[in-house]
């Protein structure tokens, strides 16, 4: 997630990364109202409560509302940030899985006939804002570049047109999986999972030997099904931004 953070800290104009010691912060000006996007890591409590009104003010000079990312059971953090205004927003899952070789099953030519692995991010971007429910294009917004080869982005098609999306983002050995989306009309016919299936195949065969993902309650049974088990929960804690 902290590589991944520092490349959504430069996907857009405007964007960058604050790592204070032990912490990590992504700011993103493009699009102020996603706290997903305006996210901070950190790798312990006390450094987080060293860096706080560091935070505090960078992203106030942004205007942005942003969520920290607090691991499971870390009730020190927690309680710092409810104490700051954060509310808890959200509890996904981390998952994780191990690939080898070979260890993972394409889907036949018939169930998915049309994919791709060499998708653009802005098709990314648009079928993300499509399939969630904030009825913006701040997906589209926040990311506008990556550097060559930082993400494998893959797409399936029906008809011609993208219906599903995700990108695999590799780093040590490790492929994260990031932006699964569906557009909710494609749903219920295992096109995230099918995708994913290729995508894990395509990691193993790079050199990747596990993988791992953040997983709504939405797409925890694709993840399960796809050999993915659950590390525990993370809560969100967002801090809204001031009102104008």
């Amino acid at each position: 997630m902290f590589h991944w953070y520092r490349l959504v800290g430069a996907a857009s104009d405007g964007a960058r990364v604050l790592e204070p010691d032990g912490v990590l912060a992504s700011l993103v000006p493009a699009t102020p109202e996603r706290a997903v996007i305006n996210a901070v890591l950190y790798r312990r409590p006390d450094a987080l409560a060293a860096a706080y009104e560091e935070l505090e003010t960078a992203y106030a000079g942004i205007g942005a509302s942003w969520t920290v990312w607090v691991p499971p059971g870390d009730e020190r953090a927690a309680a710092l940030l409810r104490a700051r205004g954060h509310v808890l927003d959200a509890e996904p899952a981390a998952m994780a899985r191990a690939l080898e070789p070979g260890a993972i099953e394409r889907p036949a030519q018939e169930a998915l006939p049309d994919w791709r692995r060499n998708g653009d991010l802005a098709t990314l971007g648009r079928l993300n804002d499509a399939s969630y429910p904030f009825g913006d294009d701040s997906f589209s917004r926040g990311l506008r570049r990556l550097p060559d080869g930082a993400a494998h982005i893959y797409l399936a098609n029906s008809d011609g047109e993208p219906e599903g999306c995700l990108a695999t983002i590799d780093h040590e050995g490790n492929a994260e999986v990031q932006l699964v989306a569906v557009l909710p009309q494609a749903r219920g016919r295992g096109v995230a999972g099918k995708l994913l299936a290729h995508a894990l195949a395509d990691a193993a065969e790079r050199g990747s030997r596990s993988t791992t993902l953040i997983a709504t309650k939405l797409g925890l049974p694709v993840y399960e099904r796809a050999g993915y088990r659950a590390l525990g929960r993370f809560q969100m804690w967002e801090r809204a931004r001031a009102a104008a």
